[in-house]
């Protein structure tokens, strides 16, 4: 089997990013590992643009959790093993299941993206929604709570988070070519970012779950729901 030039040039991205993340502090050890096996299942499966759109979500989130970070009383940046599968595992699986079964390689690849779209939103949502959320509200309820609270959103955090997947879609658009399926990239991130806080509003509350298995559901969710459109 032949390796590409850019198949080459992109495990050497990958291992840079890996090397930075531990010296930056945005990942552990055994979280730079972990995601450095994610993104080599990503180049694998769906090619280097798989690692891009890795990449976009892991950047963009790097950025939003930095952003006026005094102001959100936020604890430290680095990353663990779980939460990096929390929010990269859904679509490492299915650019797995892409490159074991390439005949639906491209049903597989939307079902990657649309997690990572979710992955983003969520993110976003969450971190510029503390800054910008002017009425928070619980989901389920719609009563005013206070923010940061699990399952609180904001009308203006949901639609950054609706950007922050429509960025996803449009990376896959430039990737993979325009069409239908960039919609239900924007709108299947949309729907895990809601199921996000509707587990936060409930089993996470009750303490059944915690926050990395709520960011699973959520990615998991968008990637089913692509799926299924």
């Amino acid at each position: 089997m032949q390796i590409s030039i850019t198949t080459f040039l992109f495990l050497g991205i990958i291992i840079l990013a890996m090397i930075l993340a531990v010296k930056t502090g945005k990942l552990t050890v055994r979280a730079s590992l972990t995601g450095g096996l994610v993104a080599l299942l990503l180049l694998l499966g769906a090619g280097p643009g798989g690692v891009v759109l890795l990449g976009a979500f892991f950047i963009l989130g790097v950025l939003a959790t930095r952003y006026k970070k005094e102001e959100k009383n936020a604890g430290s940046e680095e990353r663990t093993p779980e939460q990096v599968l929390a929010n990269g595992g859904v679509a490492g699986f299915m650019a797995a299941l892409a490159w074991l079964n390439p005949g639906k390689a491209d049903h597989y690849i939307l079902m990657m993206a649309a997690s990572l779209a979710a992955a983003t939103a969520d993110t976003l949502s969450s971190e510029l929604g503390m800054i910008y959320g002017k009425h928070t509200f619980n989901i389920l309820t719609f009563k005013k709570e206070a923010r940061g609270l699990d399952g609180v959103i904001s009308w203006e955090g949901t639609l950054i988070g609706l950007l922050g997947a429509g960025v996803i879609a449009l990376l896959y658009g430039l990737l993979y070519g325009f069409g239908f399926n960039c919609l239900i990239i924007v709108l299947a991130g949309f729907i895990g970012n809601i199921v996000d806080s509707l587990l936060g509003a409930t089993l996470e509350r009750k303490q059944w779950i915690g926050n990395n298995m709520v960011n699973l559901g959520n990615t998991l969710a968008a990637a089913l729901v692509a799926g299924l459109l």
